[in-house]
């Protein structure tokens, strides 16, 4: 059985004149990923390999999950291939996952996240939110031939907002 977490990167700003790789985290993007990350404890496998796109974004929130989950931040693998909005490209990373790996998360990108959580999950998300937690797992046993899976626990900074 193989588990995957994804995990799209928290609200960026579009206030500085910066590349879109270059773009930082919103206060509101850290505040969210600070609500998500210390909500999520109970949901993690023990085991894992952690994987961050190098935008700027994604590698801020992989960091704050990393720092309230108390995960070394040396094991966060940082792979310029997530940094991509597409979905094919997103498939193929995750596929050529080594297999010794049972559990991987994953720091990424919208529209890629959506579209592949709607490929190979069994609940349609109409847009996986900045910050959103979505976990599928399937009964292959190789990341390579992963299919149809479950997904096991979808968790959005709204379902955590008392407003």
């Amino acid at each position: 059985m193989k588990n995957l977490i994804l995990i799209r990167h928290a609200k960026s700003s579009w206030d500085a004149p910066v590349h879109d790789k270059e773009r930082f985290l919103a206060p509101r993007g850290i505040q969210d990923s600070h609500l998500v990350s210390q909500n999520i404890g109970s949901f993690l496998p023990k085991t894992n390999i952690i994987w961050s796109s190098t935008a700027k974004r994604a590698a801020e929130t992989a960091v704050i999950f990393a720092q309230n989950l108390q995960w070394p931040l040396e094991s966060i693998v940082f792979k310029d291939e997530l940094y991509t909005f597409d979905s094919s490209k997103l498939e193929k990373t995750i596929k050529a996952c080594q297999n010794s790996y049972e559990n991987v998360i994953l720091f990424g990108h919208n529209e890629a996240i959506t579209e592949f959580v709607n490929k190979f999950g069994d609940i349609f998300i109409d847009n996986v939110p900045t910050a959103g937690f979505v976990s599928i797992s399937f009964p292959q046993e190789s990341w390579s031939q992963i299919k149809a899976g479950k997904t096991t626990k979808i968790l959005f900074p709204r379902d955590l907002k008392y407003d």
